[in-house]
């Protein structure tokens, strides 16, 4: 660490994502450092330095991870870049946060994990809903018992970013072969949702069937800015049975009417139940119902205000909001010398594992078990 103090950061890649989330949380939070900032468009890398405060700038992520004073590095591009980047930060000796997913075979991110271990690092992926402070607080709920044995998990994911095929597809392989179904949805929506099926049911899903379907077959592609054939999963569903014995199901789409981040999560137990959305709507970001065996009906109920960063509320942005509490989580796991470490390459390898399962299911039109063969890949 510098002797400030602080824990001093690298981010990989110019976009969207990292201008509305990534930078706004490393801003807010005073014990870490932004110092480089990275991107081939060096261009837009030199905007986000100066909107951001930035010193550094480079158009390769070989100068940045290179530098001696950065001890975090943010893996904030495309998704098919992830594993190598993630893997050259942790080989010189960087913690990593990496948005998912880290590879599309489990058994990669698997093995950025082991790496991360060996070397004694910490890693943490962009399950940016996990920690909503709505979530956070359900997952408080259900630790200290008020669902009960957890029964029923639901979640959703979806929005309808993509319903209209103008609007440009990104991380597509616009040159895949067209005359099967890729993943889409299932991975770039269906991650989060699973992820928080696992924290909050207290186990893994150990097998699922499910489908996948293509509903608009031509679309709008940024890569090529033309009208292509994309046979890409834009909604799915799967159903499963958990190590605990509970049940859950998980729908993902990016072509259903709703808004922004369009994320829904019910917990049904043996005392009561829990349903949290993170949807804005009318203004604010996410709320949280409760119900019990003996009041059944749904109330919403308050978040109490340790679970927001410093100056965040339900009115914020959810990018900003939620990313807050993420940046805010890693910074205080890398400062302590504990093991602590939610979020991590390990945990990223189980939700990839679970995709990979749900599409071997649709594929061979079968049950799937979990662990997967490893010869199977993904």
């Amino acid at each position: 660490m510098s002797v400030k103090g602080k824990v001093r950061v690298g981010v990989l890649g110019a976009g969207a994502w990292a201008r509305f989330a990534h930078l706004p949380g490393y801003v807010r939070d005073p014990r870490c450092e932004l110092v480089a900032i990275a991107d081939p468009l060096v261009d837009r890398a030199h905007e986000f330095a100066k909107e951001f405060n930035i010193p550094h700038v480079y158009d390769s992520h070989e100068a940045l991870i290179a530098r001696d004073d950065i001890d975090l590095v943010d893996v904030c591009t495309p998704s098919a870049t992830h594993f190598s980047l993630s893997w050259a930060a942790l080989s010189a000796g960087k913690h990593v946060l990496c948005e998912k997913p880290v590879a599309y075979d489990y058994t990669e991110t698997r093995r950025a994990a082991a790496l991360a271990r060996a070397k004694g690092l910490k890693t943490k992926l962009g399950f940016t809903f996990r920690y909503s402070p709505a979530m956070q607080y359900m997952k408080q709920l259900i630790d200290e018992g008020f669902v009960g044995t957890p029964y029923i998990f639901n979640g959703y994911e979806q929005n309808s970013q993509w319903l209209d095929p103008q609007n440009p597809l990104r991380q597509v392989d616009h040159e895949a072969d067209q005359t099967e179904i890729h993943v889409s949805s299932l991975e770039g929506y269906g991650a989060p949702i699973m992820d928080l099926g696992h924290l909050f049911m207290g186990s893994r899903f150990k097998s699922v069937v499910g489908t996948m379907k293509n509903f608009i077959p031509r679309r709008m592609v940024r890569a090529t800015g033309t009208m292509m054939r994309m046979n890409i999963d834009d909604g799915d569903i799967f159903i499963g049975e958990f190590e605990s014995g509970a049940i859950g199901s998980i729908q993902t789409s990016f072509v259903t009417v709703g808004n922004y981040p369009g994320l829904e999560a019910r917990v049904y137990g043996s005392k009561g139940a829990l349903i949290c959305r993170l949807v804005e709507e009318n203004g604010v970001c996410e709320s949280l119902k409760a119900a019990s065996a003996d009041s059944v009906e749904f109330r919403e109920i308050e978040v109490p205000a340790h679970f927001y960063p410093p100056g965040g509320s339900k009115t914020e942005s959810w990018r900003s909001l939620f990313y807050a509490n993420l940046v805010h989580s890693f910074i205080s796991e890398i400062l302590s010398d504990g093991p602590e470490n939610e979020g991590n390459f390990e945990d990223g390898a189980h939700v990839q594992e679970l995709i990979n399962a749900v599409e071997q299911s649709f594929r061979q039109r079968r049950w799937v078990n979990i662990p997967l063969a490893l010869e199977s890949g993904s």
